[in-house]
């Protein structure tokens, strides 16, 4: 039921989403002194809302990104591979030319290239690691003290 952290950053480099009714997103990286996975938020919902669940690390259920329509179906979870499998049967079907094509022309207008955008964010992870304050945000979370 839930895609924390690495999750979102796969969710949100996929071409689309089926979820599960019992699935939710989320990055608990802020509270663990980490920085990670925002540019992979940012493609799932507006950016104010990005901006309070990042600040946060709170987190938003399949129901409410198939609202904002980052996710194209949700279902029950012992539907979710059938509902994927006739997703991308009806993909396969058609012209893989032009489907390859339609993929290269969607990645090319995206506004910032993904992989620049999440480098550029794990800088600043790193930054944090070298004046300790991830080892502080992690401390409190693993002594059940809360957050740093």
């Amino acid at each position: 039921g839930f895609c924390l952290g690495g999750g979102v950053g796969l969710v949100g480099n996929s071409d689309i989403v089926i979820a599960a009714e019992d699935a939710y997103f989320g990055l608990p990286e802020v509270d663990r002194g980490a920085l990670g996975a925002a540019t992979h938020l940012a493609r799932l919902v507006p950016q104010h809302l990005m901006r309070t669940l990042y600040y946060t690390a709170k987190n938003i259920d399949a129901h409410q990104l198939h609202h904002h329509g980052s996710v194209y179906s949700v279902v029950p979870r012992e539907e979710l591979d059938t509902a994927a499998l006739a997703l991308a049967e009806e993909i396969a079907a058609k012209d893989t030319r032009v489907i390859r094509r339609a993929k290269e022309a969607i990645n090319g207008i995206d506004p910032q290239h993904v992989h620049r955008s999440y480098r550029y964010e794990q800088g600043f992870t790193f930054e944090l690691n070298l004046t300790g304050a991830s080892d502080e945000a992690r401390a409190a979370f693993v002594n059940g003290t809360g957050n740093a």
